[in-house]
């Protein structure tokens, strides 16, 4: 019997010797493999007589068991070993405070447009929207844009392949074709709604006024600090019988005050030349106080609508009269946040964007 508490002992100390699955399996083919100690010793009952076989396979089935239960508890210690390890490679400090989730904001220029149509919108202004793929019909020449203004120069606009010849198709300059787009609308719908023939010419009856915004992306040849070949545009228009210079200057000037949150704020008209108004002025702003105080800047053009711009709406410009503005959001976001970089708004630096948050 001490032979086999000696073989149990010797199984038990070589088990505990594996520090790995593969170690072990290996000290487990010492003993209980093909060619084991157990196994040498199964071998060795066919030479004995059957009493002897007995006692002596009896004692061989206890060492064996002995030996297997001893493997299976040292698997386990293995098993248990690698798990704390992986526990500890893995532990979290449930102490820490969660990661939490991001929080996306819109763009600033987004937040800009949306001032301005809010603001507008309580004055009575529809917005609307429209291809940014345009005619040349609805970019130039509807808007009283003769054939050699530079800006039908390929240096100045971005043509696409696949228009008409005589007509080319192009990346919209400026949202004033929305002006016409909006207006032949209007006329269209009036006249179906009251009955009034369509091929009556320029129509030249009662009408409701025509008010709307247009604000969207525009694109020109041009990059710098303050320009950029992709930048939004709101363009605004007001058509009536009774619609006047002086009602502009008190339409912007209410938009400029509320838009910047100052009572203070200058305005001023300076004499221009834009195609599709006449008289054509540019409008300058100045701040009465902050870092910009003192200084006059550009902020937008407007005009009376020209009469040839009047005509192709569809109106008779001898009834129907009215003003038009054009201005830029992104150079409005400039001045409202202190952005001395346009190409800022558009490079995709999450650490800027997430200022406006």
């Amino acid at each position: 019997m001490n032979e086999f508490n000696n073989v149990i002992d010797s199984a038990r100390a070589a088990f505990e010797r594996a520090s790995a699955p593969a170690e072990l399996e290996n000290a487990k083919a010492l003993f209980l493999g093909k060619s084991g100690r157990i196994t040498e010793l199964m071998k060795g009952l066919a030479t004995l007589g059957a009493q002897e076989k007995k006692s002596l396979g009896a004692a061989i089935n206890r060492a064996k068991q002995a030996i297997e239960m001893a493997l299976d508890e040292r698997r386990q210690a293995l098993a248990n070993a690698q798990m704390q390890m992986q526990l500890q490679s893995e532990a979290l400090d449930v102490t820490l405070p969660g990661r939490r989730r991001g929080q996306g904001g819109l763009h600033p220029v987004a937040l800009t447009l949306e001032r301005i149509e809010a603001i507008f919108g309580s004055m009575g202004f529809d917005v609307a929207q429209g291809p940014e793929i345009e005619t040349d019909w609805f970019n130039f020449t509807a808007l009283n844009t003769p054939e050699d203004h530079p800006a039908r120069s390929m240096h100045d606009t971005f043509y696409v392949e696949g228009g008409p010849q005589n007509a080319p198709n192009l990346l919209r300059t400026h949202t004033s074709p929305m002006q016409i787009r909006y207006a032949v609308q209007h006329v269209r719908q009036h006249r179906a709604t009251t009955g009034t023939a369509q091929g009556e010419g320029l129509f030249a009856g009662s009408m409701p006024e025509i008010r709307v915004i247009a604000p969207g992306r525009t694109y020109r040849v041009d990059s710098d600090a303050t320009h950029s070949p992709m930048f939004h545009q709101c363009e605004g228009l007001w058509v009536g019988e009774n619609v006047s210079f002086k009602d502009l200057k008190f339409v912007f000037t209410d938009f400029c005050r509320t838009f910047f949150e100052s009572d203070d704020l200058e305005l001023r008209f300076r004499p221009s030349f834009f195609p599709f108004t006449e008289p054509s002025a540019e409008i300058d702003i100045r701040f009465q106080d902050g870092p910009l105080a003192g200084r006059w800047l550009e902020v937008a053009g407007s005009g009376q609508v020209h009469p040839n711009v009047i005509r192709n709406m569809g109106l008779e410009p001898e009834r129907f009269i009215g003003f038009a503005f054009g201005m830029g959001p992104d150079r409005l976001t400039m001045l409202r946040y202190g952005v001395n970089d346009l190409r800022l708004f558009f490079d995709g630096d999450i650490r800027f964007l997430s200022q406006f948050s």
